[in-house]
């Protein structure tokens, strides 16, 4: 879609100005039933595409994402745009500089619409601990979009953006880029900078994009991809265009099959998987059983690993350096007389009323977990087992060069079906956390429907890759996709 767009900015068949005047009519059709905005940057989108419109009048040369509208996670910053993490306690607060991945998009003439919605600091699997409501389904308003990255996958799936970014720290990108039918990537670790992602878990997370097709995913990557040195982590990408490694032919690559993966599968779901394994060995493909046999293990471990290093990152979310501060006069349990506060009145005060039931219950497990005499019995003990993990894809990869598996155990949930238990919800998480504990990239690509009382559900397939070899991950999925 980005190339067709592209081509037609060029003929002068459409401009930028009046595609994003399109989107933004579609926006206000829809974004109020869905609610997967939660700021709009209609004032940016028209002044960036008055840019593109007069560069092309003149006969220069435009990039290919110029032009193209896009939307933005609201957990990364963007200069003088409203960013709260899906949070009460940044509802007031305005990034005072934009991420590195901003910058490159803006460099790269990208049209930024708007922010969108997320569970609350990115902790959840189904938008629906966002401080500003749910973000819905858009093939069935009475589902959830997934999470974290609901309302980046819901955006795409109902027209609202051509584009947008996630950030996946268990699966945040390619769990709602199944439940919404569309193409969902997390990048190796370091391959994409993380300066400017309000962090919740360092070691895990990552900035990725979503977009309606492989090609599309893999140009906004050439473009974010970069070495920072605002952000040690992130690693040199030799400014490759991942779009041109998109040849469509992968005749004895070697697929891998974790057996127990499929085993207790749903059977609708199953049969999905078991149609993709069928049409990548007509593809040319080698389909090999692999083990992965520390895997079962990682559902506790991240959950050990992420609410420590998220009780360290949101910290500094007191209310006194920045966003919001509980009302001084307030009565609390703290201060039941509703005098004037001292300063550790006003740390509780702000973070019990701000923060919600998610976010505390991580950070609360986190403490404990990091706390004196308990240290070594859990996080040492999950950052030994991350290894383990660690160690179990790279024997794999030394037979295989991608992995297949499920996205998701089942296809959108109903609304409110799990809020009420989190280990359900945890438990949705249980393919895509692997590849944020090990830091291999991957993908979810659409891989067929499942019929749900008159609605047809998309479900999605993941294939993991080696370590920065996006090159051979994009061209399997895409060659999928185009066959």
């Amino acid at each position: 879609m980005i190339r067709e767009l592209h081509e037609k900015l060029i003929s002068g068949e459409i401009t930028s100005t009046q595609l994003v005047e399109q989107y933004f009519a579609v926006i206000s059709q829809k974004n109020k039933d869905i609610n997967a905005y939660l700021t709009l940057t209609k004032e940016l989108a028209l002044e960036q595409a008055k840019k593109v419109d007069e560069k092309i009048s003149r006969g220069e040369e435009i990039g290919i994402l110029e032009g193209i509208p896009g939307a933005i996670k609201d957990n990364i910053c963007i200069e003088n745009v409203r960013t709260t993490a899906g949070s009460k306690i940044l509802d007031n607060y305005t990034a005072p500089y934009d991420a590195t991945v901003i910058k490159k998009l803006k460099e790269a003439g990208a049209i930024i619409l708007g922010k969108t919605n997320l569970d609350e600091f990115a902790m959840g699997s189904s938008t629906e601990n966002s401080a500003y409501g749910a973000t819905k389904n858009p093939r069935d308003p009475e589902r959830v979009a997934g999470g974290s990255s609901g309302g980046s996958a819901s955006v795409v799936a109902s027209d609202m953006a051509v584009w947008s970014l996630g950030s996946d720290t268990g699966g945040s990108i390619r769990q709602p880029a199944s439940f919404c039918g569309i193409v969902g990537l997390k990048p190796t670790y370091g391959r994409v900078s993380r300066y400017g992602l309000i962090a919740m878990a360092s070691s895990l997370d990552q900035i990725g994009p979503m977009a309606k097709s492989v090609e599309d995913t893999a140009i906004i990557l050439s473009i974010i991809s970069e070495k920072d040195k605002l952000d040690a982590t992130s690693t040199p990408s030799v400014n490759k265009k991942y779009e041109d490694y998109l040849t469509g032919e992968i005749k004895n690559l070697k697929i891998g099959i974790v057996k127990e993966y499929l085993a207790g599968l749903n059977e609708d779901v199953k049969k999905i998987i078991n149609g993709v394994i069928e049409k990548y060995k007509k593809l040319g493909a080698q389909i090999v059983e692999i083990e992965l046999p520390n895997a079962k293990y990682a559902l506790p471990t991240y959950y050990i690993i992420q609410p420590c290093e998220t009780s360290s990152n949101l910290a500094r979310f007191d209310g006194i350096k920045y966003g919001m501060r509980a009302d001084d006069k307030k009565n609390s349990d703290y201060n039941p007389d509703g005098l004037p506060k001292n300063l550790l009145e006003n740390y509780l005060d702000t973070r019990a009323y701000e923060l919600g039931a998610e976010v505390k219950r991580r950070i609360m497990l986190g403490t404990y977990a990091l706390s004196s005499g308990y240290y070594d019995a859990y996080y040492l003990r999950a950052q030994k087992v991350r290894t383990l993990i660690k160690q179990d894809f790279q024997k794999a990869f030394s037979k295989v060069d991608l992995i297949l598996t499920p996205t998701t155990p089942s296809t959108a949930f109903k609304l409110g079906e799990k809020t009420q238990d989190p280990l359900q919800m945890y438990l949705e998480d249980i393919f895509t956390i692997t590849a944020n504990i090990a830091g291999v990239p991957a993908i979810s690509v659409p891989g067929g429907e499942i019929k749900n009382n008159g609605k047809n559900l998309p479900i999605g397939f993941q294939l993991l890759g080696k370590w920065f070899d996006e090159e051979t991950l994009l061209n399997t999925a895409y060659t999928f996709e185009v066959n």
